[in-house]
């Protein structure tokens, strides 16, 4: 059934005001209120100890949580792939939990294993490992949130690719290590890729689970989003709500360069050679 040139047009006009009211005007707001008192205001405001403190642990947050991500994604989707039995389908059902469930809950239940009086929590807290209100539990939460997205960016590249290319390698010899990695790895490269573009976006934006298990300290355990709530929070001073716009917009920035980086990969995800 042929859609009308009217009809196309009328849809593609309703789906831009609909990102521009969502998206678009909130977005610019943020931008104008930031840069509405000057450039050097601006730069002060994102140039503090606790923005640079709080830029600096959320890139290190994602540089741990995503490359534990792709390990865990690439391995996974080829045991769903390429593996068989009701373990493989409970484990794809498992995958999909971060989806499901709240970050808040996600963060709850870190508190009920690693915190004091959880599971584990008195054990690692008398070997001097302090997993909740610290680095490591906002690492722990970051990686269960963005778990899914690797697996699900290879999983249908190797369903699509097959593994003719693999029995071939193995009967002229290769061991497995050679097969993934002259074989395997760069048929879905541009899933990895992107998978790891996905992840990288989730871990730096992260804010429920974290906030549960941080404590919120300048300089120790205060993510860039935390410290875009908890300058909101302050809203009795103006000069607050200032540096959370200023905040707000350093995070969008490095949101919008990593969307940039999707649409670059975007149009090579699908390829498999």
């Amino acid at each position: 059934m042929l859609v009308s040139r009217r009809a196309t047009l009328s849809l593609r006009t309703v789906a831009l005001l609909y990102l521009a009211v969502l998206l678009l005007a909130p977005l610019g707001m943020i931008f104008w209120r930031t840069f509405e008192h000057g450039l050097g205001a601006a730069l002060g405001w994102v140039t503090t100890p606790a923005a640079i403190s709080a830029l600096w642990l959320s890139l290190l947050i994602a540089a741990i949580a995503v490359p534990l991500n792709t390990i865990f994604g690439v391995g996974c989707a080829m045991l769903l792939v390429r593996g068989k039995g009701r373990a493989t389908a409970v484990l794809d059902a498992i995958i999909d939990l971060p989806f499901v469930v709240s970050p808040v809950i996600v963060g709850l239940a870190l508190l009920l294993v690693y915190g004091q009086g959880g599971w584990f929590g008195n054990w690692f807290l008398s070997h001097g490992i302090r997993i909740i209100y610290a680095p490591a539990g906002m690492v722990i939460a970051t990686v269960f949130v963005s778990l899914p997205f690797v697996v699900r960016e290879v999983t249908p590249v190797l369903q699509e690719v097959g593994d003719e290319q693999e029995q071939a390698a193995a009967t002229l010899g290769a061991s497995g290590w050679q097969t993934f990695w002259r074989v395997t790895l760069p048929s879905i490269r541009w899933g990895v890729a992107y998978g790891v573009v996905l992840t990288t976006a989730r871990a730096l934006g992260e804010i429920g689970a974290v906030a549960v298990v941080s404590s919120n300290v300048a300089g120790s355990t205060l993510t860039l989003p935390l410290l875009v709530q908890q300058r909101d929070s302050q809203i009795s001073s103006a000069q607050s709500l200032s540096g959370a716009y200023a905040a707000a917009t350093e995070l969008a920035v490095i949101s919008l360069l990593v969307l940039l980086v999707m649409t670059v990969l975007a149009p090579r995800k699908d390829e498999s050679g």
